[in-house]
């Protein structure tokens, strides 16, 4: 029974380490919703994640790209409860951290007719080609909003 509970404890020991090794080392969040309440629950998830160790890369698309603006609109900068934190507000601290990335979908500026000196700094442009590699790299995971 001794060598029983060894062995367990062992194989567990083993599976333990093998999942601690396929954790995801980054999350690709990319949002796209347009109201406030879902982003600022995108950036809440990701500051969770890179709490817990991930590298945060999140990409914004459509309405939702309107928060990485300088001259974003209120939805974008006014607090919401319960903490009175904005999703502005919480991509820029999520953009302090070591290794995070925001950007803005490809798309999204030709078709708003603008360009980069728009954004507020620090928000890149995807990359299409990049942005998938990020997307299907094994030690990724995928959050859409």
């Amino acid at each position: 029974m001794k060598k029983f509970l060894l062995g367990a404890v062992a194989a567990a020991g083993v599976a333990f380490s093998a999942a601690a090794e396929e954790a995801p080392k980054t999350l690709v969040t990319i949002l796209t919703a347009p109201e406030p309440q879902t982003q600022l629950m995108a950036m809440v998830l990701s500051m969770q994640a890179a709490q817990q160790g991930a590298t945060p890369h999140i990409l914004l698309c459509g309405p939702a790209a309107d928060i990485a603006l300088k001259d974003a609109p209120e939805s974008a900068t006014a607090g919401q409860p319960p903490k009175n934190m904005s999703p502005q507000g919480l991509m820029t601290k999520i953009m302090t951290l070591p290794g995070a990335k925001v950007e803005v979908c490809a798309i999204y500026l030709p078709g708003k007719g603008a360009d980069a000196s728009i954004l507020l700094d620090g928000v890149g442009v995807a990359n299409p080609q990049a942005m998938a590699g990020a997307m299907i790299a094994p030690n990724a995971r995928i959050a859409s909003y």
